[in-house]
């Protein structure tokens, strides 16, 4: 009795599990770096490769870093909400071009428009991994001090940006 007891013990518990990840969202993962600095970084610049930009540059001001690459087809679909968002000129957005190859980024983005005050080229994708990117795109709105508070998985929405990230902005703006 006791050697069937254990085993339908132990799956009992892995089938418990199993149906519990069932009823996660996979865009709620949260970022272990939620309200911390941002991670310290060098990149250069993707339409001007001899300038570099690092997360010092950006101190003084709350901004969005988009998380894109060229081969990245949720990254087309977000791309028009990015666009207007960079219209209504409420937050800068810097764009990480997560491991692509930078000729095909900047076609990417002559062919669709650039939303970026500026867009880092991550090619070897080390500062992706030290923002714990899970895949493209992911977004992350930084504020003044460069502290992470807010991270979105996956492609924005008009209601994350209305409803989350404009929000957000405008209390860390204020």
């Amino acid at each position: 009795m006791k050697r069937t007891a254990i085993p339908l013990l132990v799956a009992g518990v892995l089938v418990a599990f199993m149906a519990a990840g069932l009823t996660l969202k996979p865009r709620d993962v949260p970022s272990p770096l939620i309200g911390k600095p941002a991670p310290r970084f060098t990149l250069p610049v993707l339409e001007q490769p001899g300038q570099t930009l690092s997360v010092e540059d950006m101190r003084g001001k709350v901004w969005l870093l988009n998380v894109w690459a060229s081969w990245c087809v949720a990254c087309r679909l977000e791309h028009p909400l990015v666009l207007d968002a960079a219209r209504n000129g409420q937050v800068p957005i810097y764009g990480l071009n997560y491991k692509d190859v930078p000729a095909d980024a900047q076609r990417w983005l002559e062919r669709f428009g650039n939303p970026y005050t500026a867009s880092l080229s991550d090619r070897e994708g080390q500062v992706g991994i030290d923002f714990g990117v899970y895949g493209v795109p992911e977004t992350f709105v930084i504020d003044k001090t460069g502290v992470i508070r807010h991270k979105i998985t996956g492609p924005l929405t008009p209601e994350t940006l209305r409803d989350t990230v404009m929000p957000l902005v405008r209390k860390l703006d204020g």
